[in-house]
């Protein structure tokens, strides 16, 4: 009951006005949360709620729509993704780098090269796009609920106990319109290439306004470039995570990554747009390495996991051969198939491994904008729930799949996340 129906119920009313909240925040409350719970405070909100508009709105489309013919039309090989549990194969394009060029090369020659428009415009726009993207999407979502239904894509389309829950998780797991997989244009070209965009406008947009880029705001925004920019070269991988694996897109997928991820996400870009600082060179420095060395063991723990798997289990780990534990799994299309379990390596140290430098990260990312507030520090708290809460979920979920051998990997490797604490 908590769950399946008090829990989403509770998201659903609270998530769409905290966002804005938090924005509201940064931009009229000085960054401070304590405001909040000041007559004052809540009166700036109420007077800075941010209108939706129709040009938002034909911005937010227009974005989508290129994001979707770059998908079908620039160059990329085909792949399959992993087995879903009713034994289907998604097929999924891998272009993502070049997206990625093409959109920041668009979004920038047409700002600085054509002047057509500020190229800090995302910045001073902020909050009517992030309005009109949060009601677009919450009837998305019921757009969603309506095609899982009545006309769903695939026989993976379920309903859960309520019309909460699937509204909220969502009936179909992978949905596609006109050929396009809706998750991958969503949650990468829509979510993560946004997500790029925001942060290069708010770069531009303190440049033009100072005729500089603070160091703080400079690291905070090249380490989340250079994390964005790794998601794409690694995007193969990213299609067999829980998130396109097992969870289906509803609300808490579709929303999350069209509202949630730019609002909460760039909260630290935010907050030194608008509160310039410059901090010492070799706290920027030291912060700028800490933060791309826990890049690269993210990068080098999915792709060892990934060599693993591509090489049936012969590939070479840290100079020695890679341990795995060959599982085997039904499906529900009563197949029997078989997965490797990586026990070296990264995943040799924990099960989770690659959740630990994805929070020093967002740390190293946020520090620049100093202990002043407790506002930038926002997107990391929410990160260590939700890791905390996914490393549980794949947890029990692999226990179901995969029985005595995910026993046995946990008697292998002890630690979740973190080695000697969880």
């Amino acid at each position: 009951m908590l769950r399946d129906f008090v829990g989403p119920l509770v998201l659903l009313v609270l998530t769409p006005p905290s966002v804005i909240i938090l924005w509201e925040a940064c931009r009229y409350l000085d960054g401070s949360l304590r405001r909040l719970a000041t007559l004052d405070g809540w009166a700036a909100v109420k007077a800075g709620v941010p209108s939706p508009s129709w040009s938002a709105a034909a911005v937010l489309l227009g974005f989508l729509l290129w994001e979707a013919l770059l998908l079908r039309l620039l160059p990329g090989r085909l792949h399959r993704g992993p087995v879903t549990p009713d034994g289907a194969r998604p097929e999924y394009r891998l272009n993502g780098v070049r997206a990625w060029l093409v959109t920041h090369a668009a979004f920038l020659g047409a700002s600085y090269g054509l002047g057509w428009f500020s190229p800090g415009i995302l910045y001073e726009r902020f909050g009517e796009l992030l309005i009109t993207m949060c009601l677009g999407c919450l009837a998305l979502c019921g757009l969603l609920y309506a095609k899982g239904r009545l006309r769903p894509s695939a026989a993976d389309a379920g309903s859960g106990r309520n019309v909460v829950m699937d509204y909220f998780w969502g009936v179909e797991l992978h949905p596609s319109v006109l050929g396009v997989d809706l998750k991958q244009l969503f949650n990468c070209r829509f979510g993560m290439m946004g997500w790029s965009l925001l942060v290069v406008s708010f770069a531009a947009y303190q440049h033009e306004r100072l005729g500089h880029l603070t160091n703080a705001l400079a690291v905070s925004v090249a380490l989340q470039l250079v994390y964005i920019l790794k998601f794409f070269v690694w995007e193969r991988g990213y299609f067999s995570t829980l998130d396109m694996m097992h969870d289906r897109f509803g609300y808490y997928l579709c929303w999350g990554v069209t509202t949630w991820l730019p609002g909460v996400y760039t909260i630290a870009a935010q907050y030194l747009t608008a509160h310039p600082r410059q901090i010492p060179s070799w706290a920027a420095w030291t912060l700028l390495a800490v933060g791309l060395a826990a890049i690269g063991i993210n990068y080098d723990a999915d792709r060892q996991r990934q060599r693993t798997r591509d090489s049936g289990g012969t590939a070479m780990i840290w100079g020695r051969p890679a341990q795995v534990i060959q599982a085997r799994y039904a499906t529900g299309d009563g197949q029997s198939r078989q997965s490797l379990l990586l026990v070296s390596g990264w995943w040799g140290v924990a099960r989770h491994f690659h959740y630990l430098p994805e929070m020093v990260l967002a740390l190293a990312w946020s520090l620049p904008a100093g202990f002043g507030h407790l506002l930038p520090y926002v997107y990391p708290i929410f990160l260590g729930v939700l890791l905390v809460d996914r490393a549980g979920r794949d947890d029990r979920r692999c226990q179901d799949k995969y029985g005595a051998y995910w026993n046995e990997y946990r008697r292998r490797v002890r630690w979740r996340v973190v080695p000697r604490v969880y």
